[in-house]
């Protein structure tokens, strides 16, 4: 199935490219989200005229997941977890937790934009990616820390020998 693309989209292509796609992935999930017109004469007119409109909507929302991306390179979520006393988790901390975290710390992240290649299932420091648009990605440090039954972490014991960091990752 031939498609006019009207935003631009992760590994199949930019705004006002024509792409090949099966024809379940156009029919139930690219139009009917608005993503892509079929690629006939009178859609691609229709697109000429608004394009436009569309390349400024486009290069505000790039403008504004630009900042979001500068805010996120220079942050970080600390993320809470029971664990053995090996620092396995019991369960796993995934991308609706670590969206959940930052949501809470006051950045807006959708779940659906962190990549994880799998789960976390272990204490430590990791560096995970967002990518808040085709072309933008952030990378930002996730710490995953022990906590006990009540959701508190767990510090280690002080030894008067200055501050201590989880390791790992």
């Amino acid at each position: 199935m031939r498609l006019l693309l009207r935003s631009s989209i992760h590994n199949l292509g930019l705004m006002g490219d024509i792409v090949n796609v099966r024809d379940g992935y156009g029919r139930n999930y690219l139009i009917p989200r608005g993503l892509a017109v079929e690629a006939t004469p009178d859609n691609m007119a229709r697109f000429e005229s608004e394009r436009r409109r569309l390349i400024a909507e486009e290069k505000a929302t790039r403008e504004k997941y630009h900042l979001l991306a500068k805010e996120l390179e220079g942050s970080s979520c600390t993320i809470i977890a029971r664990s053995t006393e090996e620092g396995h988790l019991f369960g796993s901390v995934s991308a609706r937790d670590i969206a959940a975290q930052f949501s809470a710390d006051g950045i807006p992240v959708d779940p659906k934009t962190v990549v994880l290649d799998e789960p976390i299932k272990e204490l430590g420091i990791y560096k995970v990616v967002i990518r808040l648009h085709p072309e933008i990605e952030a990378t930002t440090k996730v710490w995953v820390v022990k906590g006990d039954d009540s959701g508190e972490p767990i510090l280690p014991p002080e030894t008067g020998e200055g501050e201590r960091g989880v390791e790992g990752g």
